[in-house]
């Protein structure tokens, strides 16, 4: 398979690269503002960013230098402080929290002990150790609190901290609304991606029913329709919990919206500008996205829906590890990275596409599906509970694909997200589907 290295220096140096790009995006996010915006809570669905920086080297220390290389602990009186069960973002600000020069010289200290570890250590003989995971574990790790971070600098107030080019312009043609995927069995999950996390795990067989599923991720110019039509006044689309969440709040638009007269205009990191029709949604609720379903006559697409249609080949009958085939991302593929900080315009990443047509289906948006998040048969948390399990539930709805702000390293065919559907504030859209038995 490709993408998964073959001997001990390939190994080293695939995790070497991931560990890498995550610490330099790390730094980019928190050296672009001063230290006060560091240890200020921008929000309080938030931690300070100050708190996710020493978080994110007091995991790598846990499960680096104490779990794999068995060394004693570096600071034990700071691990209660960054255990992310033991106290709620709002709550972080008031911990006797390291500064940002503490904080970064504490991180600094442990990658540097870590570089030490990865040149020595054998990457086998354990789980932990088989084909580098530990390592490729706390890069992932990593990349999720950067993109963590990156939610917070969209939520803060004053001038852009942050900027980056748009998204190239990668379209081909006129695109079908919808695309079919036929009915049958295909493989989900993996059994040997080699940094796959336990959520994703086994690789089991599922049979779905034939449906048809958007091309492209629902546009901003599609939900200002569903606005325009009073889709946030009409009850009939809406759940109970959702509507009660829309009349509490005063939701009328995706959060970071505002109407300037007769334009939408929506504020994206520090900027404001005007709403771009041709963008997959973004910032919308699982409850918005389903009420959007429910007015165009549709619904969300199952987990087991979403899957199929990223990675399922028909003429070959297995499961690739992205739409595109099993090479890792490009930039031709897909809008992954922090390269842009922005979704492209639907229909983008022709190469990337499935092999049924169905575009965007890694990175722009993270996609909102209609499913619980729940463990797969035969489903064995590794390394630790709190990763998955403690979450699986009806609380909780699964997310698939990725965001321009997902990592290439935190994201496949495979991977899963969950949150909560009042859910905002992350980088979220969707798409829709129906069943073929409706035709």
């Amino acid at each position: 398979m490709s993408g998964v290295p073959d001997d001990q220096e390939s190994m080293r140096r695939r995790a070497l690269d991931a560990l890498t790009t995550a610490r330099d995006r790390t730094a980019l996010l928190t050296s672009c503002v001063e230290d006060g915006e560091l240890t200020a809570q921008h929000s309080p669905l938030m931690s300070p960013l100050v708190w996710d920086l020493a978080h994110v080297g007091n995991q790598e220390e846990q499960w680096l230098w104490r779990a794999v290389a068995g060394r004693e602990a570096l600071r034990p009186e700071i691990d209660s402080l960054y255990d992310a069960f033991q106290h709620p973002r709002a709550a972080r600000p008031s911990l006797p929290l390291l500064s940002p020069g503490e904080a970064r010289a504490y991180a600094g200290d442990v990658r540097t002990r870590v570089l030490d570890v990865l040149e020595s250590t054998p990457l086998e003989g354990r789980p932990l150790l088989d084909a580098g995971f530990a390592f490729g574990m706390i890069a992932q790790h990593e990349q999720q609190h950067d993109e963590t971070m990156l939610i917070t600098h969209q939520l803060r107030t004053g001038p852009a901290a942050l900027t980056a080019p748009p998204p190239p312009v990668l379209r081909s043609g006129p695109l079908p609304a919808e695309v079919l995927v036929p009915g049958g069995p295909f493989t989900m999950g993996t059994s040997d991606e080699p940094w796959a996390l336990d959520n994703e795990r086994p690789a089991h067989h599922r049979v779905v029913p034939a449906f048809h599923i958007d091309t492209v991720p629902v546009t901003n110019g599609a939900y200002l329709a569903f606005m325009a039509d009073g889709g946030y006044t009409d009850r009939r689309w809406w759940r109970p919990e959702g509507w009660a969440q829309i009349r509490e709040h005063d939701i009328g638009a995706p959060l970071f919206w505002r109407r300037d007269g007769g334009q939408w205009l929506r504020r994206r990191f520090g900027v404001t500008e005007p709403v771009p029709e041709e963008e997959p949604v973004l910032h919308v609720s699982w409850y918005e996205a389903d009420a959007y379903a429910r007015w165009a006559g549709r619904r969300l697409p199952t987990e087991a829906e979403w899957e199929k249609a990223a990675r399922h080949d028909p003429a070959t009958g297995r499961s690739r590890r992205y739409p595109w085939g099993d090479a890792d991302p490009g930039p031709e593929h897909a809008n992954l990275g922090q390269r842009h900080l922005r979704p492209a315009a639907a229909g983008s990443y022709p190469a990337g596409a499935s092999p049924l047509g169905v575009r965007q289906l890694i990175g722009d948006v993270w996609e909102w599906t209609a499913s619980d998040f729940l463990p797969y048969p035969g489903f064995t948390a590794f390394p630790y509970k709190e990763y998955s399990e403690v979450f699986f539930g009806p609380e909780y709805k699964v997310l698939r694909g990725g965001s321009f702000a997902v990592d290439p390293v935190a994201c496949r065919g495979t991977f899963r997200n969950w949150d909560l559907p009042v859910r905002r504030q992350i980088f979220s859209g969707f798409r829709t589907a129906r069943s073929a038995e409706l035709d």
